[in-house]
């Protein structure tokens, strides 16, 4: 997503105003800041446990856990706190051994001293294309407009890496960027598309997520990840929708409003559009990707505070499944961030890509606990 950064699906939709991935720095960038990643050692929001203090360890798949580990490592290792380790894994087999010798875990709290967070969910959405508009698939996708100028600050000032400035030159002024109504309304000969879709709303949501799989109807499937955004300020529109009566709390869901907007076509515009950014992507040759820089893992990668967890950490999550209410006890690795992921105890499950994964992170906000495995010097 641009390298897959989300946000939690039930926060984006929310709250207007919230950072969302979209508007995240570029890959390469990202990457390089991965290993300025530092962890907090203040002792009050850390409490040294033994694994078995921690529910469902030893019944976890701890070899599928190393497998991701030392995925995530051809990116982490360039963080001094994960280089031996790193270099450990890759003569390990034994995912047991590996974690119980090698780290040492620490219960997460929070500024309360409580030990129970917020565990959000995101996927990487499926949509249905082709090359060629026709009147199924009639919603484009933009790679970044050739007419637009990007101003970095990174080189002159580099304090302020994370910022972009994002515009187009008119009669010799610098305006800002077209807003998404006007994107759409009024699209340009600088505007070159990837492909068209058959759902509005899919499209947004793959604006949201920042990343992708399109099926085009000759059977091939693409990737597509961010390129760039139009500079606009993120809103919401779930508090728009239940203020004009369109959906109700219980339906206050990403699976809710898509039911809504594909019932009702005709509000599509109106909603979508109270939204003003916009994103514009690039074709890729792998799948989602985090922020670390790796492919992410279905179910055993989370988008984390890197203020907080450093990105490459194990982390074991305790949580419910948001469907059947299920425990989920089980080895992670810290591989993304997002604008909404905020907190000592705050995550964001990757629950993978397609219809079955959009089932399961469209709905999750749970409460859980989170260790952090910590390399042993």
């Amino acid at each position: 997503m641009k390298f897959l950064i989300f946000i939690s699906l039930t926060t984006l939709f929310l709250f207007s105003g919230c950072a969302t991935k979209e508007e995240i720095i570029s890959q390469e960038q990202k990457t390089e800041e991965t290993q300025q990643d530092n962890i907090k050692t203040d002792a009050k929001n850390m409490q040294a446990v033994t694994f078995n203090d921690i529910d469902g360890f030893y019944r976890d798949d701890l070899n599928h856990a190393l497998e991701v580990f030392k995925k995530d490592c051809k990116k982490s290792k360039k963080n001094e706190l994960f280089m031996n380790v790193c270099h450990k894994a890759e003569y390990e087999t034994d995912g047991y051994k590996f974690f119980t010798i090698n780290f040492q875990p620490y219960k997460l709290l929070d500024s309360n001293s409580s030990d129970e967070g917020t565990i959000t969910g995101y996927y990487e959405p499926l949509l249905y294309g082709s090359l060629q508009k026709n009147k199924r698939y009639k919603y484009p996708v933009y790679k970044t407009p050739k007419d637009m100028m990007i101003v970095d600050f990174v080189s002159a000032y580099p304090e302020l890496k994370t910022y972009k400035l994002r515009g187009k030159l008119v009669d010799n002024r610098v305006i800002p960027y077209d807003s998404r109504e006007e994107i759409e309304k009024n699209p340009n000969k600088n505007l070159e598309v990837i492909a068209y879709v058959d759902n509005k709303f899919d499209l947004f949501l793959l604006h949201v997520q920042g990343s992708g799989k399109i099926l085009l109807d000759n059977g091939e499937l693409i990737n597509v990840g961010y390129a760039e955004q139009n500079g606009r300020k993120f809103k919401g529109i779930g508090t728009y929708m239940l203020n004009r009566g369109y959906i109700t709390k219980d339906e206050l869901s990403a699976q809710g409003m898509k039911k809504y907007i594909d019932k009702n076509p005709s509000k599509a515009d109106e909603i979508l559009n109270q939204n003003e950014s916009y994103v514009f992507f690039k074709k890729s040759n792998q799948g989602a990707t985090g922020a670390l820089g790796s492919v992410l893992t279905a179910k055993r990668n989370l988008a984390v505070d890197r203020s907080v967890i450093p990105l490459g950490m194990p982390v074991f999550l305790s949580t419910k499944n948001p469907v059947d209410k299920k425990p989920i006890n089980q080895l992670m690795v810290a591989a993304d961030v997002g604008g909404a992921i905020k907190g000592d105890i705050r995550a964001d499950f990757f629950w993978g890509y397609g219809e079955d994964a959009f089932a399961y992170a469209g709905k999750m906000k749970e409460k859980g606990k989170m260790y952090i495995l910590m390399p042993k010097k």
